[in-house]
């Protein structure tokens, strides 16, 4: 019997978004989901993950997964794989995740596959659609045993809860002798207001053609009056115009909203990686020639800065929030 196993990580008391769509995703592919949960907040996941399908929980409580960067959680789950010999191992291609999965399968001398964007059955086995070349092409990989660990981009699925019962739940112990490594020294939660970046239904993003980091400010305007989340591409994250939290694209996060709004950003494809899920693409840009109108649904030509503010003005108007 197909067995999947996904390595879950937590936001707070809770797994995340991606865990989630990885968790979805797997009970379309293995008659059996197992979940690997190394937190201290691991037992309020555990009713979260079942009902998305996971059919089977290992747990481990333990301060130091928390504490520590990879290689304890590395150590517990490297003999976890080795026991149960899963068809697959699915990490989120996160900081976090990327970290574990290298650290894991060097352990166990297994292939390890990469910004995955789609996974399918395929005879016995499974193949991996990888995105490479900034997300100019797709590749296929055939995925054979033993237990190869696929790193998968977020919102590349969808989450779904389904009907069953809760999962069977295992306790992990982590040696004592188990190596801890370099220690998190301090965690920093970015302070929001409104949907987060990820999860919201509009997204308004700017680039260098805001000019200036003050100018961020018309944007969140703009987003607070459509209920949505200020995003960035990674040039004005790079002159610290915004936080490292709001970068979309290759290097940051991923969204898929149902409108997409970019003021400013000229569509390098660096940050069309992160974006080019959306249903619907707005962009406002001043240079008819700018990449982004490729893509987009609706191409305002324009300043952003006289734009925008038009823009709002008319919402404002016709009662928007």
């Amino acid at each position: 019997m197909a067995l999947i196993l996904v390595v879950a990580e937590m936001a707070g008391e809770e797994p995340t978004p991606l865990t989630l769509e990885l968790v979805s995703q797997a009970t379309e592919l293995a008659e059996e989901v197992a979940v690997a949960v190394l937190d201290p907040a691991a037992d309020a996941s555990v009713p979260i993950l079942g009902r998305h399908g996971a059919t089977r929980a290992f747990v481990g409580r333990e301060q130091a997964y928390r504490n520590h960067l990879g290689q304890p959680a590395a150590a517990v789950l490297a003999e976890l794989v080795a026991r149960l010999q899963p068809s697959l191992v699915l990490f989120g291609g996160t900081q976090d995740g990327r970290d574990l999965c290298a650290r894991a399968s060097a352990r166990l001398g297994l292939t390890v596959v990469a910004n995955v964007v789609g996974l399918a059955r395929d005879g016995d086995g499974y193949t991996a659609q990888s995105s490479i070349f900034g997300a100019t092409v797709n590749v296929a990989t055939r995925l054979l045993p033993p237990s190869p660990c696929v790193l998968v981009r977020p919102k590349s699925f969808v989450a779904q809860e389904r009907a069953g019962g809760p999962p069977s739940v295992e306790e992990l112990e982590l040696p004592s002798d188990a190596p801890l490594g370099a220690r998190r020294l301090e965690s920093v939660v970015a302070p929001s207001s409104g949907p987060q970046l990820e999860e919201a239904r509009v997204v308004v993003s700017g680039g260098r053609g805001m000019q200036e980091a003050a100018n961020f400010e018309v944007l969140e305007h703009l987003a607070r009056q459509l209920g949505g989340a200020v995003g960035a591409s990674r040039a004005v994250v790079d002159a610290g115009w915004v936080p490292y939290s709001l970068q979309v694209g290759q290097t940051g996060k991923t969204v898929k909203p149902d409108v997409y709004i970019a003021c400013g950003i000229s569509g390098a494809m660096q940050h069309l990686v992160g974006m080019k899920g959306s249903n619907h693409i707005v962009a406002i840009n001043k240079d008819r020639d700018a990449p982004i109108f490729k893509l987009s649904d609706l191409g305002v030509v324009g300043d952003v800065l006289k734009v925008v503010p038009a823009l709002i003005d008319e919402l404002r108007s016709r009662g928007s929030r």
